[in-house]
């Protein structure tokens, strides 16, 4: 199974993937498709995505069983953690972890 994830991408890429995948909310599409259609709908989504933001969740023969691909600035970040991908939602403005930089072990409580 593929899911594919956009955020504030034209509503012309969101109808033409429509054609491949079902849209089950606004901007989550979800589908069976060949690793070639998939690789090819994933180039046209970001050529087309101008300015918003994609995620591609696919199977792939790793420990996870799944692969991820991002494009964009989306709203959370992906992180490779010794060949597991974690997600890292980005905390909110003024609190104490906002100041923290990449390396979480250097921030101090």
């Amino acid at each position: 199974m593929t899911v594919l994830i956009l955020e504030r991408v034209p509503t012309s890429l969101r109808g033409h993937l429509t054609r491949w995948l079902l849209e089950v909310r606004a901007g989550v599409f979800v589908g069976t498709v060949s690793a070639r259609v998939r690789d090819h709908l994933w180039a046209l989504t970001t050529e087309r995505a101008k300015k918003g933001s994609a995620l591609l969740i696919h199977p792939a023969r790793t420990e996870q069983g799944f692969a991820i691909r991002s494009h964009g600035d989306p709203s959370r970040q992906l992180i490779d953690m010794e060949g597991l991908l974690l997600v890292r939602r980005p905390a909110p403005a003024g609190s104490p972890t906002s100041a923290c930089p990449e390396d979480p072990n250097s921030c101090k409580d």
